[in-house]
């Protein structure tokens, strides 16, 4: 397998606590205040809920389930002093279509033990709950 190429973001301050951030394929704003833009806390809020959906819905779709929305919910709780960072995290997913709470549950397992490669990238002492509740 070839190597993964590494992931380049450049950030350019504009004022206070504002960044114009560039990807390869993306330019937006991140802001400390969240006033322009998410802030870099969000951002990890949304990269780990995206990263652990897309893994659930892959996985879903592998197993030739009908899915037919997927929501996710996170909440993550931070700590007191600094770094602020984040302690525990709760992410509730809400599927509607015909899947077996058994098949949802093994996707979120596989996300959360072999493929979300942002939970894997965070600390391991943060208490993470999952939940999947299956809507028909």
């Amino acid at each position: 397998m070839a190597p993964t190429a590494p992931l380049v973001v450049d950030l350019d301050w504009t004022h206070d606590k504002r960044f114009a951030v560039t990807t390869a394929h993306h330019a937006f704003v991140v802001d400390g205040a969240s006033v322009d833009g998410p802030s870099p806390v969000e951002l990890l809020g949304v990269a780990l809920a995206g990263c652990m959906g897309i893994d659930v819905s892959y996985v879903l779709a592998r197993g030739r389930h009908e899915v037919r929305s997927l929501r996710a919910h996170l909440v993550a709780q931070r700590a007191d002093t600094e770094p602020r960072r984040f302690t525990a995290v709760t992410i509730a997913f809400t599927i509607e279509g015909a899947v077996p709470q058994a098949a949802a549950d093994r996707a979120v397992q596989l996300s959360h033990e072999k493929y979300c490669s942002v939970w894997h990238s965070l600390r391991q002492d943060i208490d993470l709950q999952v939940t999947c509740v299956i809507t028909p």
